[in-house]
Formats: structure tokens, sequence, C-alpha cells
């Protein structure tokens, strides 16, 4: 626990996945540099290996792990799990207030203990909306229901703002931040820079070769399971073969689901030109990220990263709670279509102008300041409570 945590004032941070990592490292950081707050950090353990890796990365080093996953377990049962494990922390350390960034069931469960225990409960990128409980699932409804129990709300964007607003939430309790992924994606493109050796361990030889395009591919959600992984995967087949001087990489999720439907397709035949790789850590990512030409994928993170690489994003789902790149031009939803997704990926390797027109559009997540902001504005409201 951190020295004189009871003199001051104490947040605690809660995450459980990569995601939510990455986006938290910032807050730590830059909590560590305030004098007048204590803060002390929880991480549930909803990802395990995955976690493990960026809280290496951000030299990040949790006061209380729970360790909830279990084998084959439920969202039920890994819902209960938390509420009583998070019940025992909340109790345990006392905080002044709680963060939790995202859509998660660690954050919705964070949330609901700390409306039972009547502790302020701060959420981090708030407002994000698809108003379809279906897609993304269970992200839609957490977000949702984490709201109603929140009594801060950092939203990244002008529109997330809005969209709280419309639900019934006081503008006094809103704050625009912009996202705090453009704050981590700062930090690890300059660590990845020192990283290239290592790199060059991990990822395959001709992604380094300059004058090959290369393609990054993503996808994990569940609304595509089934046929919609199966269109997509037959579309990047298409356009590998249509274009074999590109380079298609895909690390490919550990969902059953997501293997067999990469496998199924693409191992078939494979071309020499499609890398199926096992999920990357944060780093390889990034970096592969900043070597692409542009990005297909149904990841909400992705959305917001790309555009400050200033790499086009095809999106792999019906709606998005991410429209803001939609509007800017930064993205373009092409759902599961095979024929949607092979056009505007053929267009986009053969048109500059297409290609200008998305690669050049403005960032609508933030400049990379909105970890400052977030602590600045908790310090605020720990001052005035």
């Amino acid at each position: 626990m951190h020295e004189n945590m009871k003199r001051k004032k104490l947040i605690s941070l809660v995450f459980g996945t990569r995601p939510e990592a990455i986006k938290i490292a910032p807050i730590v950081h830059v909590l560590r540099n305030q004098d007048d707050i204590a803060f002390h950090i929880c991480v549930t353990g909803q990802h395990r290996e995955m976690l493990d890796q960026v809280l290496e990365i951000f030299n990040i080093n949790p006061d209380v792990d729970l360790s909830v996953m279990k084998h084959h377990q439920n969202l039920s049962e890994l819902t209960a799990t938390l509420l009583t494990s998070m019940s025992d922390y909340l109790d345990t350390v006392k905080p002044d207030l709680v963060l939790a960034e995202g859509d998660t069931t660690t954050v919705f469960v964070t949330a609901l203990s700390c409306f039972y225990k009547k502790i302020p409960f701060g959420h981090i990128e708030a407002g994000l909306r698809t108003y379809d409980l279906t897609a993304p699932w269970p992200e839609e409804g957490y977000r949702v229901l984490t709201s109603r129990l929140s009594t801060l709300h950092f939203a990244p964007t002008e529109h997330a703002q809005e969209a709280l607003i419309k639900e019934g939430v006081s503008q006094k309790d809103i704050f625009i931040t912009g996202n705090t992924v453009i704050d981590a994606l700062n930090y690890a493109l300059m660590y990845a820079s020192t990283q290239e050796d290592v790199l060059k361990q991990i990822l395959p030889p001709s992604i380094f070769d300059s004058t090959r395009k290369v393609v990054l591919i993503t996808g994990h959600r569940r609304e595509s399971f089934g046929g919609g992984l199966e269109r997509i995967c037959k579309a990047i087949y298409t356009l590998a073969k249509e274009f074999p001087d590109v380079d298609f990489v895909y690390p490919v999720h550990l969902n059953p689901e997501v293997q067999n439907a990469a496998n199924s397709v693409l191992q078939v035949d494979q071309l020499p030109n499609i890398y199926l790789l096992k999920p990357l850590s944060y780093i390889p990512f990034v970096w592969i990220m900043k070597r692409s030409t542009f990005i297909i994928t149904d990841s909400g993170g992705i959305q917001e990263e790309a555009p400050s690489l200033g790499k086009p994003i095809l999106v792999t789902r019906a709606v998005t709670e991410r429209p803001e790149g939609v509007r800017t031009g930064n993205a373009v939803i092409v759902g599961t279509d095979n024929e949607k997704i092979v056009s505007l990926g053929s267009q986009l390797l053969t048109d500059p102008g297409f290609y200008a027109s998305m690669s050049e559009a403005v960032n609508p997540y933030g400049d990379g300041h909105a970890a400052e902001k977030i602590v600045s504005l908790c310090i605020d409201y720990l001052n005035r409570k």
C-alpha cells in the first residue's frame, strides 16, 4: 500500500483486462507524481497472461489481485465471484473514490459494489453507445448500467457527453477528457522504438520489408461468431490472392470460435502472404499498427488508436459505439459483408486519393493528455467533497 495513505484522500483504480490496463496505465503514471493524493491498484484478473504483459510494460505493480477467473466460468459465475470479492476489497481499503474504465464485467460489478457501499465511482470512457443491447454483447448492457451507477462521467468526446445527457445524466457530472488510449499509445510508440531486435524475433521477416504493404486484421466479437467470421476470412483470402505483394497479418484470438473460422478458411490453401499469428502483446501490436497500411477490425480500442497513426479502418461490425471516426472519415463500417470488405480493401490498396481521404482525417479521440485531465478533475472533486 502506498505511503502516507492514511493521511491522504485515496483513489482506488480497478481493472481486469488488457484494454482496461492499457487505458488506466496513463492515470497511474500521473498519480505517481501527485503529492496530495494516494492511490491503490486492484486488478481482478479477468484477463491473465495478457493483463500481466501490460503491467510489466507500464511498470505497474498491483496492490491487490483478486484472481477471479476460473476455467469454463460463465458470465453469471464471474459476476457473482467479482461482486463478493469487490465487496470485501472495498470494505478493506475504504477508498474515497473508485475509478474504472470501459465496459467489462469488472467495470459494471465495481460500479455496482460502489453503489452498494455508497462510495463515489468515476467511469472512464463513459457515454459510448450503440443503442443495441445485442451489439456488442454484453458490453453495451454494461455501459448503460454503469452510467446509472456512476458519480463522475469522464466522456472521451462530445458525442459521448451528448449520449449521457439524453439519458438524464446531469451535465455538471460529465467531463470531456479525450481518451486515455491516446496517452498510452504515445508511451507505447516510444517504448517500441527501442525494441526492434525483440520484435524481429516475434514477427514474420517480410513485415520488416519496407517495400511491402501490410494489412492488419483482428476479430473477436461474439456477434460475429459463425458465418460472420467466415465471411471476413473469405474476404481476407480474396484480397491476399489478388494482392500477392501485400502481407496480411492476423493475430488470431484464442477463442475457439475465432480459431476455427480462421483456420478453416485461411489454412486450407494457405497463401504465402497470409500470416496467422498467436495473439500479440501490446508493444508488438502497436508496432504492427504503425507499420500497417490499413486495418480490418472489430476492436473498439483500435478504432481510437488507428487515427493517431494515420491508418484507415474497416470496421467489421454492424454498428459502432465510436461513430466519431466514421464521421471524420477515419473509419468505414463494413460489417461482415465479404464484397464490401474486398471492394474497400482493394480501393485502399490502389487508390491514393481514397487512401489519403481516410488516413489524413483528424483524430477525434483526444490530444494525449486525457489522464492529466482526469486526475485533476478527481482531485478537485475530492477536495470539494
